[in-house]
């Protein structure tokens, strides 16, 4: 009996010990605290500036807080410029972008991992060796070649250039390789052709690397400015980040940054929506990538 209860003493003292907590946990939970206070800072500061008359630059004074919140900046953005138009562009552009992106990466990875042909390391690593190279280099050959074929200021003169993505492929890649060969035997086996293989068996497995490129993708488009820039020359043909850098020189407006906050604090809500509906296989995939 006495026994039992010293027993039970000695291993209640571990648990106690292990629930006091660390100087060092603190710190480290200050410390992350500080971090996302740092991060989430440019967002609120682009809310305050889109509720003040301005976006601030019209006052000689430094407020936290906007002193009389108004949506002035979102009225008169909205009546005088196609901004729906805009949002409209860029959901098209990214939407179909990143799902047929997302798609030749899934085949593409597939192919790379389990198929084994003549030259397949050269044409993987002449894959690799693409990433090496400045957006800057092929701007010239790529607007040519969009311009030959009558693409220019049109959706497709954005999406087609971007459906190849060298860095989706290598995640694909990658945690394709972690995929077990025996699933797919089994699935010849069974008469299953390659198609069929890849689609009942290898694509139910990854939907940690479908919320990885689909996060990845969604996000590169949505933000991307300097190839829309190239091949968009309507107006109302501009996706948000180009028709941003165009309010900056509108003479409609007195002082654009209470435009230009106002149309970003609206274009953050899809990003921030994908994310949090990909969040939990972003973080796996990324994992389970990395772990391979």
């Amino acid at each position: 009996m006495a026994l039992s209860v010293a027993g039970s003493t000695r291993a209640s003292r571990p648990t106690a010990a292990r629930r006091k907590p660390r100087p060092g946990r603190w710190v480290l939970v200050a410390g992350l605290t500080a971090l996302a206070i740092l991060m989430v800072f440019p967002l609120y500061w682009m809310v305050v500036s889109a509720l003040t008359p301005g976006g601030q630059s019209q006052s000689g004074t430094f407020s936290l807080f906007p002193t009389r919140p108004t949506f002035e900046n979102y009225t008169q953005v909205f009546s005088t410029q196609p901004v729906w138009r805009w949002l409209g562009n860029s959901a098209l552009i990214t939407s179909v972008g990143t799902a047929l992106s997302v798609v030749v990466s899934l085949m593409a990875g597939y192919a790379l991992a389990k198929f084994r042909f003549v030259g397949r390391g050269l044409l993987y690593s002449a894959f690799l060796v693409t990433i090496m190279i400045p957006i800057q280099v092929t701007l010239v050959p790529s607007f040519l070649v969009v311009a030959k074929i009558g693409l220019v200021d049109s959706p497709w003169a954005v999406i087609l250039p971007t459906v190849f993505d060298v860095v989706g492929i290598f995640i694909a890649r990658q945690f394709m390789l972690g995929v077990p060969d025996a699933l797919m035997e089994a699935a010849r086996l069974d008469g299953a052709g390659e198609f069929q293989a890849f689609f009942r068996v290898v694509l139910p497995t990854c939907g940690p690397l479908v919320g990885v490129l689909v996060i990845l993708g969604f996000m590169t488009r949505w933000n991307d400015f300097l190839w829309p820039l190239v091949v968009l020359q309507g107006n109302e043909n501009l996706t948000v980040p180009v028709a941003l850098s165009t309010l900056t020189n509108n003479p409609a407006f007195s002082s654009p940054w209470g435009a230009v906050m106002a149309i970003a604090t609206v274009t953050v809500l899809p990003l921030l929506v994908v994310f949090l509906a990909f969040q939990r296989q972003f973080v796996q995939g990324i994992a389970s990538t990395g772990i391979k």
